[in-house]
């Protein structure tokens, strides 16, 4: 049942699910992808093979989009890697909270003003700040953008500036911020 916060035309297409690393993707085909709001991440709401489920899409760095179908929900669907499964989306306005790494949420925590500058932005804003933090495979450049970042809170930016939020940020199944296809891992 979509949400009240549903209110664009729901967008149907099938699509094949394929293995990246240890993760099951779903990349939306262009075409579905090209009707969304935004090239960068957005959140939706929908249907996989008839079963509910709601979900923020990367960006693939291609004009286009994907999600990790987790195996709950790949249970759920009756489906794994190679099958074709039917999807029926729309995108919503509510964001959850994103999933904090524990680095980051040390650094937040640390600092009382930051702390309090993190719980008055916006989940959407968390969600960019989390992806920029992780959108690198070095330690160093993490540990400098999670500081860069708790000091950018504290100066009043609100979200992270100056990146380009249509690219992978998932190092482990990207390269360059494209995310990788089945044969590149």
């Amino acid at each position: 049942m979509p949400s009240a916060q549903a209110t664009a035309e729901p967008i149907i297409f099938k699509t094949k699910l394929y293995s990246l690393d240890k993760w099951t993707v779903l990349r939306l085909p262009k075409e579905a992808s090209a009707k969304l709001p935004s090239r960068g991440q957005t959140m939706v709401e929908g249907t996989i093979n008839g079963v509910p489920f709601k979900t923020p899409l990367e960006p693939d760095g291609l004009w286009s989009h994907w999600f990790a179908v987790e195996a709950p929900l790949l249970a759920a669907i009756k489906a794994t890697v190679g099958d074709t499964v039917k999807l029926q989306i729309t995108p919503i306005k509510e964001w959850p909270e994103p999933p904090v790494s524990a680095d980051l949420q040390k650094a937040i925590n640390a600092d009382p003003e930051v702390h309090e500058l993190w719980q008055h932005i916006t989940p959407m804003a968390r969600w960019e700040w989390v992806r920029w933090t992780r959108s690198t495979g070095s330690s160093e450049t993490r540990a400098r953008r999670i500081a860069v970042a708790c000091s950018k809170l504290k100066s009043g930016e609100r979200r992270p500036c100056c990146w380009n939020r249509n690219l992978c940020t998932e190092p482990s199944v990207s390269k360059n911020g494209v995310l990788l296809e089945a044969d590149q891992v």
